[in-house]
C-alpha cells in the first residue's frame, strides 16, 4: 500500500532501502560461494588489511558488498539530485555520480552484470531506484540540513538491515552533546595544556577520528573551527581555511561503506553551509580503511590488481596519514565490542603491550582484552605518546577498563604515557549498577535516544589525556581528575560542565 506514497522523512527513506538491502543480503546468503566477488573479496582484504575469517568474517563480507550497492545508489541520488535535478535517476549509471573513486570503484566491481545477474540483486536495485524516484526532494534535503537528522537515516538503516551486526561492531549513533562536549573538551586542552592559541583551528592541529561513522566528531570539529575562525573576522578567507582543514588535517577513517558514505556527504555539507564548495577532484580527508592496520613502515602490503588502482589509492592515503602526518589530536567513540569477524594477525600483537606481567606481576589468571575499544586505545596512545610525543585523546568508550582486573596493565601504561587525565564516568551499565542511580532512580545509557530508548548495556566513560612533551621524571605518574555522573540528564550535566573559556 505505501510502494506508490510520497516519502519525505528521512527514516522512511532509510526503512525502504534497508528493506531491499536487507533482500538482497538473504539473497546473497543463500549462494554458498560467489566466484563472480572473488576477486573483489581478495583485493578488498588486502587494501583493508585484514582477512574475512570464519563465519562473522563472511558475514561482515557479504554484508559490506550490500551496503556498497544501496548506500552506494543513495550516494549517488544525492549527487544527481543536486547537480541535475531535473533528470530521472538510473542505478545503472550511478557510477558517474560517486566523486569519491573508491566507492566508484565499489560500486562498478558490485554492481557490474557480471556480479548481479547471477545473484538475482538487479530487481532490488530497481525497487531501490523506485523508492528514491518518490521522494519529495525538498523535504528530504530541508530535514538534512539539520546534521541530527543523519542518526534517522544511517542508524535505522543498519537497525533494519543486519542488527546483528549493528550489535556486534557496537554501531550507535553518538548523541551531540556528548560529540559537543568532547571536541570542546579537546579545544580547551590544547589551549590551556598545550599552548596552542587556536586550539582546533591552528593549522598545526592534525585531528583524527579513528573510527569516524557518519562523520559526527569531524563535523563538530570542522563547526569548532569555524566558530573560532569567525570570531577572528576571518571574512571570506574563511571559506579557504575550512576547506583546506577538511580536505588535509581533519581525518577520519572508517571501515563500513556505508558510514563511510555518509561522512562524505556530511563533511561536504558543512563546507557548502560556509560557501566553501570542494573543487574538482578534492576529497575529504575521510578514508576507507582498517584503523588497526598500517602504522608500520615496515609492513608488508598484498599487492592489488590493476583494476583496483583507486582501492590501492586510497591505501595509500592512509598510510601516509598513519605514518607521516603529525597527528597531534585521536577523538572519537571507537567500536565497544570483541568481533571475531576478522583476522587480528595483521594488527601485529597490538595489545600485547597491556598482557606485559598481568599474570606473573599482578597474579590476573584470566582475562579478556579483546574488545575492540582497547585496540582502539592502543593505537592512539601509541601514535601520542610514542610517535608525536605530545597530544590530546578523547575517547567516548566501555568504562570496563577503569577498575576491571584484566585492564591493570593498561591502566600502568596510560598513567605512565600521559602527564593528566580527566575521566568523565557516565555509568549507565546494566550488570554493575542495574542501570539505577545509587539513589534508586533511572540511570539510562547515554546513548539512550527516541529511536533508541534503551541504549546500550555496558557503562561508558569519556577520557581525556593529554601529553605535554618529553617527561623528565618517568617515575611521577599522570594527574588524575575523576567525577560521575547520574541520572536521565546527565547528557545536559556534561555539557554544562565546561567552565567557560578561559
Amino acid at each position: 500500500l505505501l510502494t506508490r506514497a510520497p516519502l519525505a522523512k528521512p527514516e522512511d527513506v532509510a526503512f525502504f532501502l534497508a528493506s531491499y538491502a536487507r533482500d538482497a543480503l538473504a539473497s546473497l546468503t543463500e549462494h554458498a560461494s560467489l566466484p563472480a566477488l572473488r576477486s573483489l573479496r581478495e583485493n578488498l582484504e588486502r587494501g583493508l588489511g585484514l582477512a574475512f575469517d570464519q563465519r562473522e568474517g563472511e558475514h561482515l563480507f557479504r554484508s559490506t558488498l550490500v551496503q556498497t550497492l544501496f548506500y552506494g545508489l543513495f550516494s549517488a541520488w544525492v549527487a544527481h539530485a543536486q547537480e541535475r535535478p531535473g533528470e530521472a535517476f538510473s542505478w545503472r549509471q550511478a557510477d558517474w555520480s560517486l566523486h569519491v573513486p573508491v566507492m566508484q570503484l565499489l560500486f562498478q566491481q558490485v554492481a557490474s552484470p557480471q556480479a548481479l545477474q547471477p545473484l538475482g540483486l538487479a530487481p532490488l536495485l530497481d525497487a531501490a531506484q523506485a523508492a528514491l524516484a518518490r521522494v519529495d526532494r525538498a523535504t528530504f534535503f530541508r530535514a538534512f540540513e539539520d546534521a541530527s537528522a543523519v542518526r534517522h537515516f544511517y542508524e535505522p538503516f543498519l537497525a533494519f538491515f543486519d542488527p546483528d551486526l549493528r550489535k556486534q561492531l557496537g554501531v550507535w549513533y553518538t548523541p551531540p552533546e556528548i560529540v559537543e562536549y568532547m571536541v570542546e573538551r579537546v579545544d580547551r586542552v590544547l589551549r590551556e595544556e598545550l599552548g596552542v592559541a587556536d586550539g582546533l583551528a591552528d593549522e598545526s592541529v592534525w585531528v583524527l577520528d579513528p573510527c569516524c561513522g557518519t562523520g559526527s566528531y569531524l563535523v563538530a570539529v570542522l563547526d569548532r573551527i569555524r566558530r573560532t575562525l569567525a570570531a577572528r573576522g576571518m571574512g571570506d578567507l574563511l571559506a579557504e581555511a575550512m576547506r583546506r582543514a577538511a580536505t588535509t588535517r581533519v581525518v577520519g577513517f572508517e571501515i563500513m561503506p556505508a558510514p563511510f558514505v555518509i561522512a562524505h556527504w556530511q563533511v561536504g555539507e558543512a563546507l557548502r553551509g560556509v560557501q566553501a564548495h570542494l573543487r574538482e577532484g578534492e576529497r575529504a580527508a575521510v578514508y576507507l580503511t582498517n584503523a588497526l592496520t598500517g602504522w608500520d613502515a615496515d609492513e608488508k602490503l598484498g599487492s592489488l590488481e590493476g583494476a583496483f588502482a583507486a582501492l590501492a589509492a586510497e591505501r595509500e592515503e592512509a598510510r601516509r596519514v598513519k605514518q607521516r602526518r603529525p597527528i597531534l589530536v585521536v577523538l572519537g567513540n571507537p567500536p565497544y565490542n570483541a568481533f571475531a569477524g576478522t583476522s587480528p594477525e595483521s594488527e601485529g600483537g597490538l595489545v600485547e603491550p597491556y598482557k606485559a606481567g598481568l599474570n606473573t606481576t599482578w597474579g590476573v589468571r584470566k582475562f579478556n582484552l579483546d574488545d575492540l575499544y582497547v585496540r582502539f586505545f592502543r593505537i592512539a596512545e601509541r601514535r601520542i605518546a610514542e610517535v608525536t610525543g605530545r597530544g590530546v585523546i578523547c575517547f567516548i568508550s566501555n568504562s570496563s577498563w577503569l577498575s576491571g582486573a584484566s585492564y591493570v596493565v593498561m591502566r600502568q601504561s596510560m598513567l605512565e604515557s600521559f602527564d593528566a587525565i580527566w575521566v568523565d564516568n557516565l555509568n549507565g551499565d546494566s550488570r554493575e549498577t542495574g542501570k539505577l542511580t545509587p539513589g534508586g532512580k533511572p540511570d539510562p545509557s547515554v546513548f539512550s535516544t527516541p529511536f533508541n530508548r534503551e541504549g546500550i548495556r555496558v557503562g561508558t566513560a569519556i577520557s581525556t589525556m593529554v601529553r605535554r612533551g618529553a617527561r623528565s621524571n618517568r617515575a611521577a605518574p599522570a594527574v588524575v581528575r575523576y567525577r560521575e555522573f547520574w541520572g536521565e540528564r546527565k547528557r545536559e550535566e556534561l555539557v554544562a560542565s565546561l567552565e567557560p573559556p578561559s
